[in-house]
């Protein structure tokens, strides 16, 4: 992850081991490999070393929005879910639902990292944002997340690049 620049644009330490990420069709994230918004517009199967009876975060985000060159509106949320049991997601709490890779045309390929973090206690949050909506997943950051909530280092983390495809303008429409 910092051969492509995750560290330092994103976080500061490389993550402890690998996510395994799987999207419908058997289709694998593999560090930096190229995958198209078509192939990711599904919520994939992410997993993880758990401990038992720990609690977990896992946070995906793009880093180059608008464009890698000129990423002000560093960082794009795409899916956050906390108080993970293990690595059972579906017992999360989702605070932003997922939503694929949508780089506008001409932008070059973009940066999707996934980040799991172990929690040091269950996070209080009431927030809610569904995957239709982009408030509230513009120029987040993730140093701020780890922050607030002490998430220390990520344990776990992977990343996939794309670039525009067909299916943008179908993802695009149904944000407000």
């Amino acid at each position: 992850m910092d051969t492509g620049g995750i560290i330092p644009d994103i976080i500061d330490s490389k993550p402890g081991a690998i996510a395994k990420v799987t999207y419908p069709g058997d289709v694998k994230v593999e560090l930096g490999k190229e995958l198209t918004p078509t192939q990711v517009k599904d919520k994939p199967e992410v997993s993880w070393e758990a401990d038992d009876g720990a609690l977990y975060t896992l946070l995906m985000v793009d880093p180059d929005a608008p464009s890698r060159q000129e990423p002000t509106y560093r960082e794009i949320l795409h899916w956050l879910v906390i108080n993970i049991p293990g690595n059972d997601i579906s017992k999360g709490q989702t605070v932003a639902e997922y939503i694929g890779s949508g780089p506008p045309e001409g932008t070059g390929l973009h940066r999707y990292v996934f980040l799991v973090f172990k929690q040091e206690e269950k996070i209080s949050n009431d927030k809610f944002i569904a995957k239709t909506s982009r408030e509230g997943r513009l120029s987040i950051k993730t140093r701020d997340y780890i922050a607030k909530y002490k998430l220390g280092n990520s344990i776990a983390g992977n990343y996939y690049q794309a670039q525009y495809d067909d299916y943008v303008p179908i993802l695009k429409a149904q944000l407000k």
